[in-house]
């Protein structure tokens, strides 16, 4: 039987960032052709498969131009942030991620595209402190902390949904837990938690503070992991029905600290925890039956071989 993907045209906006490249790896794999827009960042990847278009996103002429032609559309471009964003980044952050999908969506939506991938976000349920489920995302209000990103992405999941409703395009939402792996972003200004932690280990920072009390549960999945979950959702529950994606594994802050110190070969300093400093929710896991029953996905890379990992490709490539 022919692969779902075997001669299809995908284009993956966002495909020279972090997540992103994984899909585009993915797709090679499966034998797909991949288009990726360019407009700051270059592409390392001479695959003859990949087809580079330089276009800005944001400008609705050259979405158009980037889809045409496209039978699958990975949307993995947007601005990202972190708990250290303050001010007017913030709302950098908010519009860009906006503006982005609804000119993209927009765009296929014009183009007769067949399937369409967004991204929506797990900072959008409500605060509970067991393993929330994908019905559960309307039930309260987002977490404070998370108010903007979080509502943000509730929203996008609903301009996914009316152009579901409104045309023969086929949707697929994911809502992923936080994303680790080769190729983070490591940018002290911006990056997330276990970028920024295997950053300071490698460079063997002492005291090596960790912010918060080390008791900060999370599901974390390597983007390996995730952009083979988004192929499957395209294949296979492209609905407009969210599926959350993670390891299905709780972990405390302290014992990712941990491994990394260990990865890193920072294993004689003692992590020290400043509670004064700003942390987010304290909980944050997710159910992934779902993604189970309706994908057949399960993760295969353990959250100490991602460490490992990571840590092997930022010692090889940025240092």
């Amino acid at each position: 039987m022919e692969d779902f993907y075997m001669g299809k045209l995908a284009l993956v906006a966002g495909g020279t960032g972090f997540v992103g490249s994984h899909i585009v790896d993915r797709l090679l794999n499966r034998g797909a052709k991949v288009r990726i827009p360019i407009h700051m960042r270059k592409l390392n990847n001479n695959n003859p498969n990949i087809e580079i278009l330089t276009a800005d996103l944001t400008r609705q002429e050259d979405c158009l131009m980037a889809v045409e032609g496209v039978d699958y559309v990975f949307h993995a471009a947007g601005a990202v942030g972190s708990a250290a964003v303050k001010g007017n980044k913030i709302m950098q952050t908010i519009s860009a991620n906006l503006i982005l999908t609804a000119q993209m969506l927009q765009a296929a939506l014009a183009s007769d595209v067949k399937r369409f991938l967004l991204f929506s976000s797990t900072t959008g349920y409500p605060v509970v402190d067991y393993p929330v489920k994908e019905d559960e995302m309307w039930n309260g209000p987002v977490f404070p902390g998370y108010f903007g990103y979080g509502w943000m992405k509730r929203y996008i999941e609903k301009l996914g949904e009316f152009v579901y409703g409104q045309s023969a395009m086929k949707v697929a939402i994911l809502r992923p837990t936080a994303i680790y792996g080769s190729r983070d972003n490591f940018d002290p200004e911006s990056c997330h938690v276990i970028p920024a932690l295997i950053r300071r280990a490698i460079e063997k920072e002492n005291p090596y503070v960790v912010w918060g009390s080390g008791d900060v549960i999370r599901d974390f999945l390597h983007a390996k992991d995730l952009a083979r979950a988004c192929l499957l959702m395209v294949e296979k529950h492209a609905e407009c029905d969210p599926v959350n994606i993670g390891c299905g594994r709780a972990i405390k802050i302290r014992e990712v600290v941990e491994q990394i110190l260990q990865a890193a070969g920072h294993e004689n300093v003692r992590a020290v925890y400043d509670t004064s400093k700003p942390t987010a929710l304290p909980i944050r896991i997710v159910d992934t039956n779902k993604a189970k029953s309706v994908l057949g996905f399960e993760p295969e890379i353990t959250i100490e071989e991602g460490i490992r990992e990571t840590v092997e490709w930022y010692k090889s490539n940025l240092m």
